[in-house]
């Protein structure tokens, strides 16, 4: 395999971000027909065309959006390793991403987390939030150094990783005081409205419809949400019964004003950090996978 052109890389990184050749030749100060024909060599290198016409502009195919994706990361390197060689290594913070699945509590992931950043102070923390999949593409890439997640990796994921687990709670469902009225639980959650996480990759949302398929409670789902804060504060206003890591019970009731209906036992939501199979892993992910593991404790009893 022949090693790249960086310099090929640059021209195309230019087109993409300028939208034609024309206006990456101005702004290289060298002429359009050099950088169509190391386009070309480089297209013949990566076997995919990276480039298609669109009039007199050019529009980039799914390889090259690809490799534009990729053309950033080795850019952004590249300007900050120049950054570092000018200031000196010492001033360059060290760097902990952190992918966070979209379904877990905030607060659970700020007592993860806090422990690291309180005894690495100089450490600058990235944190990123989205879907199971795209985070572990992110990571399997070396983009993120762990993952925190409320399921480990699905089976079928085609990704070298671990899934450590660091701690479970059972789950405890809430509501605003007007839904609770005299009625004990479960029967207060009986035809009552229900905001749940959305997708069916929540491990949450998966437990919770099961279970109350099992108790034959029929519930209204008054709403889907992606983002646990976002439930919580409808929650908070009476749109619906609401559940969530027995755990942080205290936070929520302060935060939202609302109150406890009841808890589920059976019902238990884990926490994991999931880390990509690498030579060295960073050292602070060492010490959330090590010192974090059963940070929560078990709530079967």
């Amino acid at each position: 395999m022949h090693r790249l052109n960086y310099k090929h890389l640059h021209y195309f990184f230019a087109v993409a971000e300028s939208g034609s050749i024309q206006a990456a030749a101005d702004r290289l100060a060298i002429t359009p027909q050099t950088i169509s024909g190391q386009l070309k060599l480089l297209e013949d290198e990566l076997g995919e065309a990276l480039l298609r016409r669109n009039g007199r502009n050019v529009e980039l195919t799914d390889a090259g959006h690809l490799a534009y994706e990729y053309c950033k990361d080795i850019f952004r390197l590249g300007e900050e390793m120049q950054e570092v060689m000018q200031q000196g290594l010492a001033t360059r913070p060290e760097e902990l991403r952190v992918g966070i699945v979209d379904a877990l509590p905030k607060s659970i992931t700020h007592q993860l987390l806090a422990p690291i950043i309180a005894r690495n102070p100089q450490m600058k923390l990235i944190c990123r939030e989205e879907q199971m999949t795209t985070l572990l593409g992110e990571l399997a890439v070396h983009r993120l150094d762990v993952v925190l997640a409320d399921s480990p990796v699905p089976p079928g994921m085609n990704i070298r990783c671990f899934s450590h687990e660091l701690g479970a709670s059972r789950l405890a469902c809430f509501a605003h005081a007007r839904l609770l009225e005299d009625k004990s639980f479960p029967d207060c959650l009986i035809d009552a409205p229900l905001l749940i996480p959305t997708g069916s990759s929540s491990t949450m949302r998966t437990n919770l419809l099961s279970w109350l398929k099992r108790q034959s409670i029929s519930m209204r789902i008054a709403g889907e949400f992606d983002d646990s804060a976002l439930l919580k504060a409808f929650g908070s206003e009476g749109h619906g019964f609401f559940f969530a890591p027995e755990v942080i019970t205290e936070e929520i009731c302060r935060r939202y004003d609302v109150k406890v209906a009841g808890t589920v036992p059976e019902l238990q939501q884990a926490f994991y950090a999931i880390v990509a199979e690498r030579r060295h892993s960073h050292s602070a992910v060492l010490e959330l996978t090590e010192n974090s593991r059963g940070h929560f404790g078990s709530e079967n009893d």
